[in-house]
């Protein structure tokens, strides 16, 4: 086990020493490329920002520094190998930032969000930017009162984005989609689905903030491996819209859309305890951010307005369901799409994974029977007997336990919504609520598994 320090510098004049400990290992995060320009895709995102009449603040750019220290180690710092257990790792970040004491207040809720997310044990730290760097953001010439957007909203490639999207521009809204890849295979379902949608309305002047993020230059212990898990993708996602969000010059909400049943990802069984399951917009984990910007002072909000309903009722809801079945093939929900390269197809759903059967339960329930044109590599889950040794039995064993669990004692989702993470944050009405969109949420899943099979071969 080895415990990590990801450290920030603004370029080679920034040399302020970073202490550590006898068993810590520092990487060195460079944030400015010998050009002067903001390295990790910031730069980029600033001038696309900016082609768009918005200019984010100071405190806004932090935000997005503070998530790439987030992203380079959630990504690069092994659990295998660097960790005591296979899972939690010790990881520090030391931050350069605009204001330390603002952020140095923040500290303690900023572990708390992390940790949770990731299931690691995190510190974090502030220091000051060099002079050189106390301002990096462009001023605008002209206010943003001639911007069209009315709205952020995340946009993922994946179903439930693409419902929001839907629903927002049936609405009348015009709203900034924010998106964020660092592989092929979500940047194409992303862009596929945007360019469906702007064909659809062509007298909207809605538009998407594309953001790429990689680390080439980061390497921890001489290798470039990277960390598969990845559990801590959200808080750059979440970081980028609200980095938009702080040049809209006045309050503004970052829509989030996911449906209940995946918010909430409570564990099918108890083999998908804590950190396995994961938290990426759980009610918990919106609640701290929603206390971290309120802490940084910039108004702006986090909201999931589809926490109370399962993703067949979101499609069976959606504004324009029409179009959702056309562009239903052309999103992307599968936690491993790239899984079968090896027998050389292409980027797919595989069929079996947790989103999967979610994904095929939904759109089932939501848009009817064999409306579904999704290429799934697994495309009957009823010919034949799943191994539950194997991948493609697995998760639906998992299902079929927990649907069997909850048939036998169904008060038992009352204590079940509260197994992935607290609720202290919702009302009595809510947390009532979140139980039924759980209730419902399995039902729909259920309906897909009966007379399908799995045992271990």
């Amino acid at each position: 086990m080895n415990r990590h320090v990801i450290a920030g510098r603004y370029g080679s004049a920034d040399r302020v020493t970073i202490r550590k400990q006898p068993d810590e290992r520092i990487t060195k995060l460079n944030l400015l490329s010998p050009r002067g320009k903001l390295n990790y895709g910031i730069g980029d995102t600033l001038e696309n920002l900016a082609k768009f009449g918005i200019f984010p603040s100071e405190i806004g750019l932090d935000l997005m520094v503070f998530a790439a220290h987030v992203q380079a180690a959630d990504t690069y710092i092994l659990r295998s190998s660097e960790s005591q257990n296979s899972w939690t790792r010790e990881l520090r970040l030391v931050v350069p930032v605009s204001d330390p004491d603002k952020w140095t207040a923040a500290a303690s809720t900023l572990k708390r969000t992390l940790d949770f997310l990731t299931g690691d044990i995190w510190l974090v730290s502030f220091r000051r930017r060099p002079a050189s760097a106390t301002t990096l953001v462009p001023t605008g010439s002209t206010p943003l009162a001639g911007n069209p957007f009315d709205r952020l909203q995340l946009f993922s490639g994946g179903l439930d984005s693409l419902i929001g999207a839907i629903d927002a521009l049936e609405d009348g809204r015009t709203p900034l989609l924010i998106s964020h890849s660092s592989d092929g295979s979500t940047s194409g379902a992303q862009q596929a689905c945007f360019d469906e949608l702007k064909r659809q309305y062509p007298r909207s002047q809605f538009d998407r903030l594309r953001v790429w993020t990689n680390f080439p230059d980061v390497s921890v212990r001489g290798g470039t491996e990277k960390e598969k898990t990845t559990r801590g993708r959200s808080f750059l996602f979440f970081s980028i819209g609200i980095f938009a969000g702080t040049g809209f010059n006045t309050p503004f909400t970052l829509q989030a859309p996911e449906n209940g049943l995946i918010a909430l990802n409570i564990p099918m069984d108890p083999l998908r305890l804590g950190s396995h399951s994961t938290r990426t917009t759980h009610p918990f984990y919106i609640a701290r951010w929603n206390e971290i910007l309120e802490m940084l002072d910039i108004p702006g909000r986090i909201e999931n307005p589809y926490w109370n309903k399962t993703k067949g009722e979101m499609a069976a809801s959606c504004g324009n369901k029409a179009l959702l079945r056309d562009l239903v093939p052309k999103s992307l929900s599968c936690s491993s799409p790239t899984k079968e390269r090896w027998r050389g197809k292409g980027v797919q759903h595989c069929g079996y994974c947790l989103p999967c059967l979610i994904r095929r339960a939904a759109l089932e329930k939501g848009l009817g029977a064999g409306v579904d044109t999704t290429t799934y590599t697994l495309k009957n889950l009823k010919k034949g007997v799943l191994n539950t040794e194997k991948a493609e039995g697995q998760q639906v064993r998992s299902f079929q336990f927990a649907v069997e669990r909850l048939n036998r004692n169904p008060n038992l989702a009352r204590l079940l919504v509260h197994t992935s993470g607290s609720l202290s944050d919702e009302s009595t009405a809510r947390q009532a609520e979140l139980v039924g969109v759980y209730q419902r949420g399995m039902d729909e899943v259920n309906e897909i598994l009966q007379g399908v099979r799995t045992k271990a071969k």
